[in-house]
């Protein structure tokens, strides 16, 4: 199974993704993290990967796809994954769906998370992440257990997005409406377009995604 989750940034793609992960052993691609590993490996690809990046230019959409290209190939994604970050334009979308054909592969859901941004702003500007597993908490909604102390491995460090400032997301969500938001008919015409209320607690987020996924 092929899965791409779509929202703006703080909806929750990243945690409804960790749980998809584990309940349905799916493989998380993050291309942020993707990106990471490329500059760190002392591989050719990893290095022109690196020099576009330290130029401080957008790294093409051509090189995007050919590493989640070779990422889907590792024995991880034989069952299937989850894109967590890409597409983000309808180019994109539509190189990725021309590469999955090349492989005989195909999309089997695409999935936002609506959310108001109203209150999104609000989610956005009390959140923090545990400093060693990256667990994630808000102030009100999704505070930890013990105060201080990270539910999943005990650390006692956090931190906070400097980009979770107000006008910050607000600039975010900008971004999100004039660049990513258009590829939402390219998918909807397709027949593979799914809404979850991104707004819903956390478990009922996830309980909306596992409805769809299990008639896939």
């Amino acid at each position: 199974m092929i899965v791409i989750l779509l929202g703006p940034p703080g909806s929750g793609k990243g945690t409804q993704a960790k749980r998809i992960q584990q309940t349905h052993g799916l493989v998380q691609l993050s291309t942020g993290d993707m990106l990471r590993a490329e500059t760190d490996s002392d591989t050719e690809f990893g290095r022109r990967v690196k020099a576009i990046m330290d130029s401080g230019q957008l790294v093409p959409d051509e090189i995007m796809i050919e590493m989640i290209d070779r990422r889907i190939t590792q024995p991880d994604c034989r069952t299937g994954f989850i894109l967590d970050g890409f597409p983000r334009t309808v180019p994109q979308a539509e190189a990725l769906d021309a590469m999955l054909a090349r492989r005989g592969l195909k999309l089997d859901h695409v999935i936002l998370l609506d959310v108001d941004e109203a209150a999104l702003v609000d989610r956005l500007s009390g959140r923090f992440t545990c400093g060693e597993c990256g667990a994630s908490y808000h102030d009100r909604y999704n505070r930890p257990k013990r105060d201080g102390i990270c539910n999943g491995c005990g650390c006692t460090e956090f931190t906070r997005r400097a980009d979770d400032r107000p006008e910050a997301v607000r600039a975010r969500f900008d971004v999100y409406r004039r660049q990513t938001a258009p590829i939402l008919p390219y998918y909807s015409a397709r027949g593979i377009l799914r809404r979850v209320d991104g707004m819903a607690d956390i478990d009922t987020v996830t309980r909306q995604i596992d409805k769809i996924l299990g008639s896939a």
